[in-house]
């Protein structure tokens, strides 16, 4: 009998050590990486924001982004030559903002998990609108609305990032026809934060506009993932450092009373209808 009580408590003192670590607040930094191919023809691109600014090949090159966490908020701040772009997302109001700095003005817009569900619906609408008279368009848009059938293969590969072993896992996505889209992902099952399965992309936007399809159903926190783009680029995003023992002050989540805040639908009404937001971002969604 004391062999078995001694054996049963040395088992759950092992399923004890072996669960993945808590966290409630952590601070994230990651690196993205969009690759255009060589091939590309720069000059065959059209400027589409004027002043010879090309807003078609925004996102491309090397970001980095700082993610803070703390029970339900996630702020991401990414900083590049043009400005800096911050966004606030309340888990429990299901309410993101998005903060941007550029050339000296201070705006943003906000929006409900529901207003970027109608967004979408909206968009959708136009492409099916466009690929009425547009038989390439009329594939895509097939191929994008379709419900997508999505595989997990475990290779068994591990390797370690940012100090956290991490194992490989294939991500196949089969869309209409038979078109298949591979993920790349590396993830540790040592830590898992609620509400935030990974960082970059468009990872700080909340559910309705940011899932890549796959990557919430691993075992654990993605640390680096590679995927294919529009235009033939491919994204590598990757965790740097994850600090866990830093306190995060509940200040850091408040939005700032200097800038011009417009809901979303008001700003998608500035750009025309066209409901992007002009970052590389937004094109994550496949062909």
């Amino acid at each position: 009998m004391k062999l078995f009580l001694s054996l049963l408590m040395s088992f759950l003192a092992t399923a004890s050590y072996a669960q993945p670590k808590k966290i409630t607040q952590a601070t994230i930094s990651t690196t993205t990486n969009v690759i255009a191919p060589d091939e590309e023809d720069a000059s065959n691109v059209q400027n589409q924001g004027g002043g010879g600014f090309n807003f078609r090949n925004f996102g491309d090159g090397e970001t980095k982004s700082t993610t803070f966490y703390k029970d339900a908020m996630v702020k991401t701040v990414i900083k590049t030559d043009m400005g800096r772009t911050t966004t606030l997302r309340n888990n429990e109001t299901k309410m993101t903002t998005t903060l941007l700095e550029m050339m000296g003005n201070k705006t943003g817009f906000y929006a409900s998990d529901d207003d970027q569900v109608e967004m979408k619906k909206k968009m959708d609408s136009m492409m099916k609108a466009r690929a009425a008279s547009d038989t390439n368009q009329r594939m895509r848009t097939m191929s994008a609305s379709a419900p997508a059938n999505i595989d997990i293969v475990y290779p068994g590969d591990i390797k370690k990032i940012a100090g956290y072993d991490c194992k490989k896992a294939l991500i196949i996505t089969t869309r209409i026809l038979g078109i298949k889209d591979t993920t790349i992902a590396w993830f540790t099952p040592d830590i898992k934060f609620d509400n935030l399965h990974y960082t970059g992309g468009l990872s700080g936007f909340g559910a309705a506009v940011s899932s890549v399809n796959g990557l919430d159903k691993l075992d654990g926190f993605v640390m680096r993932y590679e995927m294919k783009m529009r235009r033939n680029r491919q994204m590598i995003v990757e965790v740097t450092k994850v600090e866990t023992g830093k306190e995060i002050a509940a200040k850091e989540f408040d939005v700032p009373k200097d800038f011009d805040l417009k809901p979303i639908k008001e700003m998608q009404n500035m750009m025309g209808g066209r409901g992007n937001g002009g970052g590389q971002g937004m094109q994550i969604i496949r062909n």
